[in-house]
């Protein structure tokens, strides 16, 4: 397999469920080698979750198989004195460091930054937590759940009826995980210039705020609070979810060409002439009033046959997918986004999982094997010197 951007890079992965092991597992797909060091008989939480309970049973959850691909595994207990020596060891032979315990726990088993430090000066230490490692709330518990709800995400999903809502997948763990990724691949390059490691500490409530782009820039600027817009876009208009002759489709005319584009191809030109919607603030002004002028026109055709029309003539627009339908797209066949693997398990149950939407010199990036059985790789890593491999 040709060079990735992180080849040679040993990450160990002391983190659970989400958004350390999302993290770890863009390590892994931009080509590092992540070892996951997993409590003895226990392992990460997420071996025992998943719509399946067999699965769950046999510690291979689906939420684990879905971001562990291409990882080691190996069995340590930090409180135990020989794993710790082991442990240490291979601190001293690993690029980074990565946890997501709550703000100080390892530091309070005896691993502060300073004591890893001494151990590896070369050593990346990323700590992801829900608020940071320090603060009045850096003692909180924290999920997701918790966060979209502090960060103000939940406030501004939904409609004025129905929000706050919480949005359909875990987003805030996610993000979090990628803010890790990215700050650790910036903190390897800088080490190629100062040999020295660093200490990365991300906080998952500023993390999301900052994803949040526009939303929170805008308040902050303007002094004008976000209010909650349901499938419609805030800063223009027609753009959103409208109906069609057989279900939704979203349109995104956000451009001034685009409504006059869209006004034409729906047989509505006249629009064009109205006063009300002149321009993009008038538009936005007065949406109510043009939404219901749209739909009526779009109701005419169906999804499939205004998507096409309006995407060649360059007006964004497209069905509403369930995820078993998205996964399936030619666009996603086509650039490699999913991975065909083997159950760990032996059973020769097919694994499909995903990559991350990036291509190196025009190949995707893929897991190099499935994810890992929990201790599958014990002989190995606490034994290097009898296993015929390296540590």
């Amino acid at each position: 397999m040709p060079d990735r951007p992180l080849s040679g890079v040993r990450v160990l992965d002391l983190t659970n469920v989400l958004a350390g092991p999302y993290c770890s597992y863009q390590l892994m797909l931009l080509g590092a080698e992540v070892v996951k060091v997993e409590l003895p008989g226990h392992g990460d939480l997420a071996r025992g979750l998943g719509p399946e309970p067999e699965l769950n049973a046999a510690g291979i959850g689906a939420s684990f198989l879905a971001q562990n691909a291409g990882k080691k595994s190996v069995e340590l207990d930090l409180k135990d004195a020989g794993d710790r020596a082991l442990f240490e060891d291979m601190l001293r032979g690993a690029d980074v460091l990565l946890e997501n315990f709550r703000a100080g726990t390892l530091g309070r088993i005896g691993y502060p930054w300073e004591r890893l430090r001494d151990i590896n000066d070369r050593l990346v230490y990323c700590a992801i937590s829900g608020f940071g490692q320090s603060g009045p709330m850096s003692q909180a518990p924290a999920y997701d759940q918790v966060i979209q709800g502090l960060s103000g995400m939940m406030s501004i999903t939904g409609t004025s009826e129905t929000a706050p809502l919480r949005v359909g997948f875990p987003v805030c763990d996610s993000v979090g995980g990628l803010a890790a990724a990215l700050a650790i691949a910036a903190a390897l390059a800088g080490r190629a210039r100062t040999a020295r490691g660093s200490y990365l500490d991300v906080s998952m409530l500023e993390a999301s705020l900052s994803a949040m782009g526009w939303t929170v820039s805008n308040y902050l600027v303007s002094g004008v609070p976000p209010e909650p817009m349901g499938d419609q876009n805030a800063t223009a208009a027609p753009s959103g979810t409208f109906d069609t002759a057989d279900g939704p489709l979203n349109i995104a005319a956000n451009k001034q060409e685009q409504f006059a584009t869209l006004c034409r191809l729906v047989g509505r030109e006249d629009l064009l002439t109205d006063e009300r919607f002149a321009d993009r603030d008038s538009r936005k002004r007065h949406r109510a009033a043009l939404n219901e002028q749209v739909n009526a026109a779009l109701r005419q055709r169906s999804a499939v046959e205004w998507e096409k029309l309006l995407s060649q003539a360059g007006v964004p627009a497209a069905r509403i997918l369930t995820v078993p339908e998205a996964v399936e797209l030619d666009q996603l066949r086509h650039r490699g986004f999913l991975t065909d693997l083997a159950f760990p398990d032996g059973s020769g149950r097919r694994l499909r999982v995903s990559g991350n939407g990036v291509l190196v010199d025009g190949a995707p990036l893929r897991p190099t094997g499935p994810p890992p059985l929990l201790g599958e790789h014990n002989a190995e890593l606490r034994h290097p010197a009898t296993s015929g491999e390296p540590a």
